[in-house]
């Protein structure tokens, strides 16, 4: 299939079943100094917006129940939901909710929450009214397997079933990773602006993330929003009915994969969006020579091995790179990876200086060639 002005791709006579006519529940909040720990800097116009295109998602997609939590997050009121009072809740783990009042709140997160592996499993959830905001100067959660700080509680940290998280109905705005320096050996330290995830099975449901940060140059470094490594039995990521970006004042950016990103790590995306993501990384990877290296994959940067990448009913457009895959980045060092795209639109995804013939916006080294169905490629 040749480059042209516009690609349609319909695999074994199959049309595009939907036009993807997305909904939205959006609530936007402008909130002065009536957030958490006194803070007085105004949080303007923070969305959390889940789209809800047509597309069923299977059950292990579907949101956790926490109508009768473990722990709850305040006492009704904004003031009551404290930085402090998050990083202990996921610390402690088990079912976490927010009761915060009813209005949209953000909570300025003045430590980074992070979970101790013993927890079987950590569940939170802001029933659509929470953001977690890093305050452009630190990381938002963090969990990983392999952190002796976070307690080792089996001898093989890279591949053990806990703790089994779930972030659902939550938002993640001004997360920044920059500079942090690897802790376990897992590769890219300044990667996860937002999210850091190693060991364990995470799955990040109804979520929105704005405005993250990490690195902003070098090769492997990636996931301003996301990042994520040694998933259980290589048990995919599971990401359905969330929003990456939404507009250029909500680009999450960093070297490589600004919406997504991870080293060996498969996959699932069902209705969800990547927009206005940008990776700002020079000289891809390996770096070129004289270049920091970097600049593949504006949405999404996946490399390793063997992998996959499902995307299904979801949008990835208006997203930049300064290399390749400007919406998808895709490389399977041994080529067994499988690409599929399904009911979904790729599209105005720019700045590649390389990528795969007749699929603008993707970079893809993998088995074969992309599986795509019923999918709008331009």
């Amino acid at each position: 299939m040749g480059i042209s002005q516009r690609h349609v791709v319909a695999l074994a006579g199959l049309a595009l079943a939907t036009a993807l006519s997305w909904s939205s529940s959006t609530r936007l909040a402008a909130l002065s100094g009536t957030i958490t720990n006194g803070a007085t800097a105004t949080e303007v116009a923070v969305r959390i917006e889940t789209p809800q295109p047509n597309g069923p998602v299977p059950a292990r997609a579907e949101p956790v129940d926490t109508s009768n939590p473990d722990h709850v997050v305040g006492t009704g009121t904004p003031a009551s939901c404290t930085s402090a009072a998050v990083v202990a809740a996921v610390a402690a783990g088990g079912v976490i909710t927010f009761d915060c009042g009813p209005d949209p709140v953000v909570i300025e997160m003045d430590a980074t929450a992070k979970v101790v592996n013993t927890s079987p499993i950590v569940v939170l959830d802001g029933g659509g009214l929470v953001t977690l905001s890093g305050q452009d100067t630190r990381r938002i959660f963090y969990m990983n397997t392999c952190d002796q700080a976070q307690t080792w509680t089996t001898p093989h940290c890279q591949n053990q079933d806990h703790p089994n998280l779930t972030v659902q109905n939550i938002g993640f705005t001004r997360g920044n990773s920059t500079g942090q320096e690897t802790i376990d050996g897992g590769g890219g330290g300044g990667s996860g602006g937002a999210m850091y995830v190693r060991g364990g099975q995470v799955r990040v449901l109804n979520t929105t993330f704005t405005a993250n940060r990490c690195d902003a140059s070098g090769p492997d470094v990636g996931g301003a929003s996301l990042r994520v490594l040694s998933q259980y039995e290589e048990r995919p990521v599971i990401v359905a009915n969330s929003t990456f970006g939404g507009s250029p004042d909500e680009a999450n950016r960093c070297s490589n994969g600004a919406g997504i990103s991870s080293i060996g790590v498969s996959w699932e995306i069902y209705n969800s969006r990547f927009s206005h993501n940008h990776a700002t990384g020079d000289g891809a990877n390996p770096a070129r020579a004289g270049t920091p290296g970097g600049g593949n994959g504006g949405a999404i940067y996946l490399d390793g091995n063997r992998f996959t990448l499902d995307l299904v009913n979801t949008v990835v457009e208006d997203n930049t790179g300064n290399e390749g895959g400007s919406a998808v980045f895709f490389v399977s060092n041994n080529r067994t990876g499988e690409l599929r795209i399904t009911n979904s639109v790729l599209r105005r995804n720019t700045g590649d200086r390389f990528g795969t013939a007749g699929l603008p916006g993707i970079f893809f080294l993998g088995l074969g060639s992309p599986q795509i169905t019923g999918s709008v490629i331009e």
